[in-house]
């Protein structure tokens, strides 16, 4: 499987290429941004390593760039700034995860192999041959995979069709973070609590106008999450 990292700083990346080696990685490297989409058409990576701040092409950019082509090759951003609202941009516009520099290369796989392992969700690997589901002014299509508002198609990856899959699956009913891992992903998963608050904040930015007052994805304070199918304020709700 392999790993692009995409860093200017030479050290790091002969350090990661040499870790990351040694945990069953294939690795490539570059310096920059720039040229990172045609790099990927003449070799597809599992997953990118993305430096935010770099020469000519800087990681936001290059990301961006990658999103607007439809490109859903799975991204982690690598950031040395302090200031949160780089990470929210980051996240906003397709990142996967994020990890603050200094960081240590066995957080770093750690974070791949739970990013890898959310792309992979199980529950999302076969069509279902069931009704389509519709909820406010969406329809979910458990054929295709797909969601649809008002008939206008939206962008899912597996992940987060997967999850979405579950909390309608388990409508009105309270997840905690520990159980929607344990029925997406296993018992054993290593995928953390912050990778599934990424993917239901991703959903609520599809799902709602104002993501940071939700409808359909709720939060429960203490408890989880709750999916509410009518967009009504759930009487647990925070």
């Amino acid at each position: 499987m392999k790993i692009l990292v995409v860093d200017d700083d030479p050290d790091l990346r002969d350090l990661l290429r040499e870790y990351l080696s040694r945990h069953g990685f294939s690795v490539a490297v570059m310096h920059d941004g720039d040229g990172l989409a045609a790099r990927l058409e003449r070799e597809r990576p599992a997953l990118i390593v993305l430096d935010l701040m770099m020469p000519k092409v800087d990681g936001l950019t290059a990301l961006r760039d990658l999103r607007a082509r439809n490109d859903d090759v799975p991204v982690i951003l690598l950031t040395a700034r302090s200031d949160e609202i780089d990470r929210i941009v980051g996240l906003e516009i397709g990142a996967d995860d994020y990890l603050g520099k200094p960081f240590s290369p066995r957080e770093l796989l750690a974070r791949i192999n739970a990013v890898l392992r959310r792309r992979k969700t199980p529950d999302a690997a076969v069509p279902e041959q069931r009704e389509n589901y519709a909820f406010g002014p969406f329809s979910l299509d458990f054929r295709s995979r797909t969601l649809t508002r008002d008939n206008q198609l939206l962008t899912l990856s597996d992940g987060e069709y997967g999850l979405l899959r579950l909390l309608v699956n388990h409508a009105m009913q309270v997840l905690s973070r520990e159980r929607i891992i344990e029925l997406l992903y296993g018992a054993d998963s290593d995928v953390n609590d912050r990778g599934i608050d990424v993917q239901i904040w991703r959903l609520r930015r599809l799902l709602d106008e104002d993501a940071q007052n939700p409808r359909f994805i709720q939060t429960v304070r203490g408890r989880g999450y709750i999916f509410v199918p009518d967009g009504k304020r759930a009487d647990s709700a925070a």
